[in-house]
């Protein structure tokens, strides 16, 4: 919405005589942006155009060598001077003509980039200044064609020619922007959010500023016709609206012109019109344009005798009619479409689509001499329907869409007539046609001070709080108690609630009037997680993992996939419905990044995430709060690091080297990988895979967490394009864990002794368990347990698998070699601890 200053200081006349003439234009501007009505841009119509004048013709000769130049003698006031002028038009002497003198800076020529006006020698003859084309000046449409050059070439004006002024139109020397006023002017490009269609005018805009500087300001009273015909416009139209339409269009005024003369808008009109990007077509149809960009209501002109009937008949479109918009485009119409029709016969033929776009079989011509102008009120989704089904977005279409002012059809059309007959030189038909279906009600909202203070946040007296709203157009009586009844203006239909009414107050006072305090924060009792989800990061971080940052809520279909805990915490105004509970689970964040990476090409992918789990139960369940468990989960998947060739998918191994060595680094405990039972397997892990990781001292050893493969089925539903692991850790039961004091072990002293045992077990048994009880049975003198060999085939009986440990052998003491005797001795107790385990030792 472009909007112009001096338009504005115009609505507002006590703004010139109050404490707020100083403001300038940046000013106004910081004050609306503050309010609301954001000014994204301010730019300077006719910048430049300060030192040009009027200028008299007083001769006119050809030029002595250069056929198609001038030489033109012109009065500027002070003096006279001689120009050459290229144009065709130069006036014969007397008439009116726009000099730049020497020095002024263009703002349109040379291709936008400003041109400053020097003396020139054409041909032998010195000019000193330049008659000027509208286009030249920058206030009008159309770039002017090629300014003089580096070969010495006059000016060359655009096909319209220079600008010639009527007679007497201002004397010579006057400056041009004193004899046209609106040649230089502020505009204000402002993004008006679609609940404010208030400020798509002028009006608006006024009101709005004239409340935010507290002035006083009045709504703008129409102009009485200076010529009023006899006949009303009931005489020479009828206008009807068809039952099933009214609830579309309730109101529907009309007002005839006659006698009209279609010819040029009067040249302020033309500039003003351009300086806010609309065209200037006639005076006529300029004044439907005008009047809109004032109040900000559309309208529109039909040529009365091109109206069969003549008269205006409002319904709704029949499936298949067919109207040509005023684009010159054929549109097929539908039975939604709400359409202007003239009086004919059948409902008569469409004659505009309503609310968007006229036809052109009724346009005001350079022949139309009777003028009936519309204005009413139209169903604002019905408008947007129809604008958004044909591809239409107009002026027109924009306003109504966003709503009007539906009590403003009578004024707006007498201000209509009235400038229609003052610039066409016509008569008004001396009543106007209204054809009222229903007429608008204003909300009644009730405001409560104590609420108005509790949710700013700050003391606001009433008799402050009452001026606010009484500005902004709202009816009220004396405030009663602690509330009163606030009715809304109609030109708001954004107003509905008490917290409408709260925010309108806020915005007037201004937002950076609110005070500032630290809110009341309920203390909760200190964490020592901290120190375990820090660790987690850096153990994290030092094996190679990234971390990922998801969100806290989550789907619960995600959920349910994985065979995670039931949500407890359920968002009351989610964002949607993949983020409406809280998380008891972080890996749908994990794996929805994993899906984004695969879907991008990047199959490598190293992630891992500390946060909360929020799981019913805990110690604060009494108080109807969460359990919020501080946990880390892993997401191993892609190719193993390799300097040549493709590497192999990461497997179990590898989620089972990052649990224990994370477990480790975090605790300093001893650390467990086992497989899990069927009865005890997660859902969402595979089950040849799913293992539980255990961790603490020799038999005191704790479940801290799983890892495993995805369960193909859940690989599917998430469509993770293959599978990944996976390992889950609960960094509260590893906190419980506690953190050994690192004790010192030297570097052995004495050599130690190895033997090999290799041992036939069922194939069920896990190796961890043969080395637990190989450990156990050796006794102190044992250093270490590691397996090196798994065997099946000839000389083992089926079912069963030989497993080889090497024992390594040295004196905890370190002072001395270990003899064979005590070896052997040692590692016989080892090998008797495996029989209850049902193992064999081969030779």
């Amino acid at each position: 919405m472009k909007v112009s200053v001096a338009w504005l200081r115009a609505l507002i006349p006590s703004l010139e005589s109050s404490s707020s003439a100083t403001l300038d234009t940046r000013a106004i501007a910081a004050r609306l942006t503050g309010a609301g009505l954001e000014v994204e841009a301010i730019h300077r119509f006719g910048e430049g155009l300060e030192p040009v004048v009027i200028a008299r013709v007083t001769g006119v000769r050809p030029h002595p060598t250069r056929s198609g130049l001038q030489l033109v003698t012109v009065d500027r006031g002070n003096g006279s001077q001689e120009v050459i002028c290229g144009a065709k038009n130069v006036p014969l002497p007397g008439g009116l003509v726009v000099l730049a003198p020497l020095g002024a800076v263009l703002p349109a020529a040379a291709g936008g980039r400003g041109m400053t006006i020097a003396a020139r020698t054409i041909a032998g003859v010195v000019s000193e200044g330049m008659l000027c084309s509208e286009s030249e000046l920058g206030i009008a449409f159309g770039a002017p064609k090629a300014a003089a050059g580096a070969s010495g070439e006059a000016e060359t004006q655009g096909d319209a020619g220079i600008l010639v002024l009527p007679e007497e139109f201002a004397a010579p020397g006057t400056p041009l922007r004193d004899a046209i006023p609106t040649v230089i002017d502020d505009i204000l490009e402002i993004g008006v959010t679609p609940n404010r269609p208030d400020a798509l005018g002028h009006v608006g805009v006024a009101r709005e500023l004239a409340a935010l500087l507290d002035v006083p300001w009045r709504f703008p009273t129409a102009s009485t016709p200076e010529r009023v015909d006899e006949h009303a416009t009931a005489d020479v139209a009828r206008v009807s609206i068809d039952e099933a339409a009214r609830a579309r269009c309730p109101h529907y005024g009309s007002l005839a012109v006659f006698c009209a003369t279609i010819g040029p808008s009067p040249l302020w009109i033309r500039y003003r019109l351009h300086a806010l990007g609309v065209r200037s077509i006639s005076n006529v149809v300029d004044v439907t344009n005008l009047v809109m960009l004032e109040y900000g209501h559309p309208l529109h002109a039909f040529d009365l005798d091109r109206l069969e009937g003549p008269g205006i008949h409002v319904r709704l479109a029949r499936p298949g009619e067919e109207v040509v918009t005023l684009d010159g485009e054929k549109r097929a119409l539908v039975a939604d479409d709400l359409v202007i029709c003239d009086g004919g016969p059948d409902g008569g033929k469409p004659v505009a689509l309503a609310g968007v776009m006229g036809a052109g079989n009724s346009e005001i011509s350079a022949g139309t001499k009777r003028v009936l102008i519309e204005c009413a009120y139209f169903d604002p989704r019905t408008v947007r329907r129809t604008a958004r089904r044909h591809g239409l977005h107009t002026e027109s279409s924009h306003r109504f869409e966003r709503g009007v002012d539906p009590a403003g059809v009578a004024s707006v059309l007498a201000q209509a007539g009235a400038l229609t007959v003052h610039l066409a030189h016509g008569a008004a038909a001396k009543e106007p046609l209204h054809v009222v279906a229903s007429t608008p009600t204003r909300t009644e909202i009730p405001l409560r001070h104590s609420r108005l203070e509790r949710l700013l946040g700050a003391k606001i007296e009433k008799i402050e709080a009452r001026g606010i709203l009484e500005r902004l157009g709202c009816e009220l009586p004396e405030w009663s108690d602690d509330a009163m009844m606030v009715r809304t203006p109609t030109h708001r239909p954004d107003l509905g609630r008490e917290v409408d009414l709260i925010e309108e107050i806020a915005r007037v006072r201004g937002f950076d009037s609110i005070p500032t305090e630290t809110p009341a924060i309920r203390p909760q009792p200190p964490r020592a997680v901290g120190v375990a989800e820090r660790r987690a990061r850096h153990a994290a971080r030092d094996l190679g993992l990234s971390e990922a940052v998801s969100y806290g809520f989550a789907s619960p279909r995600d959920l349910e996939i994985l065979g995670a805990p039931a949500p407890v915490v359920h968002l009351q105004n989610p964002l949607g419905e993949e983020r409406s509970v809280m998380r008891t689970s972080l890996l749908p964040g994990l794996l929805a990044a994993l899906r984004r990476s695969r879907h991008r090409g990047e199959r490598r992918v190293r992630l891992f995430e500390v946060g909360m789990r929020f799981l019913a139960g805990g110690p604060e369940a009494a108080s109807g709060l969460c359990d919020e468990v501080p946990s880390v989960a892993v997401v191993l998947a892609g190719p193993r690091d390799t300097w040549l060739g493709q590497g192999d998918e990461v497997d179990v191994w590898d989620a089972k080297g990052i649990a224990t060595e994370m477990v480790s680094r975090m605790s300093g405990a001893q650390v467990d990988v086992v497989l899990l039972p069927a009865d005890a397997r997660p859902p969402h892990l595979h089950p040849r895979g799913a293992a539980a990781i255990l961790a603490g001292i020799a038999d005191r050893m704790a479940n801290v967490g799983t890892l495993g493969p995805l369960h193909p089925d859940v690989v599917e539903k998430l469509e993770l394009d293959g599978t990944a692991m996976v390992v889950e850790l609960d960094l509260r039961a590893i906190e419980a864990l506690g953190t050994p004091t690192p004790k010192f072990q030297a570097l052995p002293a004495v050599p130690a002794s190895t033997r090999d045992v290799a041992l036939e077990v069922d194939e069920a048994l896990l190796a961890s368990e043969l080395s637990r009880a190989l450990r156990e049975g050796a006794g102190a003198l044992c250093a270490s347990v590691e397996v090196f060999d798994v065997y099946r085939g000839k000389g083992v009986s089926a079912g069963r698998k030989s497993v080889a440990f090497r024992l390594t052998y040295r004196d905890p003491n370190g002072t001395r070699t270990l003899t064979d005797a005590e070896v052997d001795a040692s590692n016989q107790k080892a090998v008797a601890a495996t029989k209850p385990l049902g193992a064999v030792q081969r030779a």
